[in-house]
């Protein structure tokens, strides 16, 4: 029970650093993403610091769950927005974009934007990379609680936010920013914090 409290006390809050996010934001971007019908999020790229407590394949693992629990969380804030009418495209269901990748073979067959834009039959692709000083999920946090000393109480999470427009096969917007929270911080509180910011400068939403 003290262990629980602790998680539960040192993951409450997730706050956004003072740093400022950079932004790239195509000249074209809005009149191109207008255009877009569809979209798609891919799976992000996730990268976990290494910790001499978790050997490579369970990190292998760990990353790849985040990858999904990341996915699900921006399909989900992205599907919320288009319930309340500030996002107008259709959102592909993420079960049907996971399974056109596993198809390719992606990720392990690395894919361009054009081959991505391809093989998910979309008009506009959303992809993302998470940098964790630590991994994120629930199951994880009483393990780190114990690893605290050695991987740190704070999680940094660098965050890397893109969309590339399919029909001309080029980047339209970029977002980087970076945040931190408590060991039970979720992927959850992560991602509202961060669309909550980035949307404000998406071209997705009005």
């Amino acid at each position: 029970m003290k262990l629980i409290k602790q998680i539960s006390l040192i993951g409450l809050t997730v706050v956004l650093l003072s740093s400022c996010a950079k932004i790239y934001y195509s000249p074209d971007a809005k009149v191109l993403a207008n255009k877009q019908q569809t979209i798609a999020i891919v799976p992000p790229e996730v990268s976990i610091a290494p910790n001499k407590e978790i050997d490579a394949e369970a990190m292998k693992e760990q990353q790849k769950a985040e990858s999904l629990n990341f996915q699900n969380e921006i399909y989900s804030w992205m599907l919320k927005r288009k319930m309340q009418g500030k996002i107008t495209k259709e959102i592909q269901e993420i079960q049907t974009t996971n399974a056109k990748l596993l198809k390719a073979g992606y990720p392990e067959n690395p894919l361009t934007t054009a081959e991505l834009c391809e093989v998910l039959g979309v008009d506009g692709i959303m992809t993302s990379n998470f940098g964790l000083s630590k991994p994120m999920s629930e199951g994880a946090a009483v393990a780190l609680v114990a690893l605290a000393g050695t991987w740190g109480s704070t999680n940094e999470v660098k965050v890397t936010l893109s969309i590339s427009d399919c029909e001309n096969k080029k980047l339209i917007w970029n977002y980087e920013h970076k945040l931190s929270g408590g060991i039970g911080s979720s992927p959850s509180k992560i991602v509202d914090q961060l669309m909550r910011k980035a949307s404000r400068k998406m071209p997705y939403v009005k």
